[in-house]
């Protein structure tokens, strides 16, 4: 359910987004208020009616932000045109870059209804194993429709810096870990991860588009219970399609898994009837006919992203910039998700 209506000093001024938008055609109805929208860690987003028909203006949290994300601009950038290409895209139809505004960028995205599945937690929708079977499925089939999409053909052939995709990220997260971690063990454990990763780099594959964060809290679906809707495509860009699986199997917490996966809870996929990463892994390979071989390379990295991003959430806990008492535990599971990583690749050695 969305949240109340902002109070003051929630960072939104309506008067001043309706002289904003005027000169462009475009008629907000202050008297329909905008009404924050409820989910996730990052940007904030609020149902607002523009000429007569619902919208969601789309700001960045408040606070320093991570580099690359909450990029508004190439959010837009991506859903104006991929929107023409991928129905399951909404559309980005308005960017204000003026952070005089409202404090900071936003844009205007057409407004989606669906059933989003939240965290570990199953809707009676998927009461049987069959029907958590094909959402698994489901999830697959759309991550390689987003791949097989032609980024040249809708003006995005020049997105990103696909070439040295994987070394580049792989130092950039080795930096933003220098930067937010305290521990010398977990420095010690940044290390090992990345000395293993730069000795296993895989073979690069052709660039596709990337949602860089696709899982399941990011799709909506119809009551046919098919992804209808993916969201925040504020960290898109081009690279090596085997990041993007990577990232969802970083999400994707299997029965055997450590409790910090199960901690973790983004996805329900422990439940019965859900595939395994390796069978997700192989009908991802199959749909798209890329070679997989390289893949357990890819899950490293991710998980070495997945903990720092949660390390870099403690810190704007501990700063104030974020989140209440429910967010305390942020700094450690980003740690205890950094050690499976470099035990997983102690493993290997």
């Amino acid at each position: 359910m969305p949240d109340p209506v902002p109070q003051p000093g929630d960072g939104l001024s309506l008067d001043a987004v309706a002289r904003h938008l005027s000169p462009a055609g475009l008629q907000l109805d202050l008297a329909a208020g905008a009404v924050r929208l409820s989910g996730g860690l990052s940007n904030l987003n609020y149902l607002v009616r523009v000429n007569g028909r619902p919208a969601v203006l789309r700001r960045p949290p408040p606070g320093p932000l991570p580099p690359g994300a909450h990029d508004m601009a190439r959010e837009h950038r991506v859903l104006s045109r991929l929107s023409r290409a991928l129905p399951l895209a909404p559309d980005s139809f308005h960017l204000c870059e003026d952070v005089s505004v409202i404090g900071a960028p936003f844009q205007l995205l057409d407004y989606r209804t669906g059933l989003v599945v939240q965290g570990d937690r199953l809707p009676t929708e998927f009461a049987t194993t069959d029907s958590r079977r094909d959402l698994s499925g489901e999830l697959v089939r759309t991550l390689a429709a987003i791949h097989a999409v032609d980024a040249n053909a809708i003006g995005l052939g020049d997105l990103g810096r696909p070439e040295g995709f994987f070394e580049r990220t792989t130092e950039g997260w080795r930096k933003r870990g220098a930067a937010v971690i305290e521990q010398d063990s977990s420095l010690k454990a940044v290390e090992t991860i990345c000395n293993w990763l730069r000795a296993h780099a895989p073979a690069p594959l052709a660039p596709t588009l990337l949602h860089s964060d696709f899982k399941l809290d990011n799709c909506m679906l119809s009551p046919e219970r098919r992804v209808a809707t993916v969201l925040d495509w504020d960290m898109g860009t081009r690279g090596d399609p085997l990041m993007d699986v990577a990232i969802l199997m970083s999400y994707w917490t299997e029965p055997d898994d450590p409790p910090c996966m199960h901690r973790l809870a983004q996805m329900p996929t422990a439940a019965p009837g859900f595939l395994s990463r390796r069978e997700a892994v192989d009908l991802y390979g199959k749909i798209s006919g890329r070679d997989v071989s390289d893949f357990p390379a890819w899950r490293i990295l991710a998980l070495l992203k997945l903990a720092i991003v949660f390390l870099q959430l403690d810190r704007n806990w501990r700063r104030g910039a974020m989140g209440g008492e429910g967010d305390r535990g942020f700094g450690a599971l980003g740690a205890d998700i950094l050690d499976y990583a470099a035990r997983c690749v102690r493993d290997d050695m």
